[in-house]
C-alpha cells in the first residue's frame, strides 16, 4: 500500500510541474538546457515509465509484459531523448534495486533497438522470462 501511495504521490507530482512552468523548473536536473514543452514532455514521460515499473512492482504486469510495454516506449523519439537525458539520475540508484535492474533491461533493449536491422521492432531484443 506504501508503494501505491508513493506512486499516486508522484505522479500528482508530476501532473503540478507539467501544468506550471515555474513548477516544472524545480525538476529541471539535465546536463544541458531542456526547453519548457520538451521539460513537460519529459515529464510525461517518465509518468508512463514509473507508471509501468510500478504495475510490475506490485504484480499487475508480469516482466516480460513490462517488457513489451518498454518495447513500444521506445519507439516514441521522445521518450528515448528522456531516457538518454536522465541516464545520470540512474546512475545513483542501488544497484541491486528492481528500479535499477529495469533501467539496465531498458538501457540494453534500446542500445538493441537502436542497432537492430530491422523495421520489425517487436522482435528486436531478448525478453526476460519470467
Amino acid at each position: 500500500m506504501a508503494l501505491t501511495e508513493q506512486h499516486r504521490l508522484h505522479f500528482a507530482l508530476l501532473c503540478k510541474a507539467m501544468e506550471d512552468e515555474a513548477l516544472a523548473a524545480v525538476l529541471d536536473t539535465y546536463d544541458s538546457e531542456v526547453p519548457p514543452d520538451r521539460q513537460r514532455q519529459f515529464l510525461f514521460a517518465n509518468a508512463l515509465y514509473t507508471n509501468a515499473l510500478h504495475a510490475y512492482r506490485t504484480g499487475a504486469m508480469s516482466l516480460g509484459e513490462l517488457y513489451g510495454h518498454l518495447r513500444v516506449m521506445c519507439q516514441n523519439p521522445v521518450f528515448r531523448a528522456y531516457w538518454e537525458a536522465t541516464r545520470h539520475h540512474r546512475a545513483s540508484l542501488r544497484r541491486s534495486s528492481e528500479e535499477a535492474e529495469v533501467g539496465r533491461v531498458l538501457d540494453g533493449l534500446a542500445r538493441e533497438l537502436r542497432e537492430a536491422d530491422t523495421d520489425e521492432w517487436w522482435v528486436v531484443g531478448h525478453p526476460p522470462t519470467d
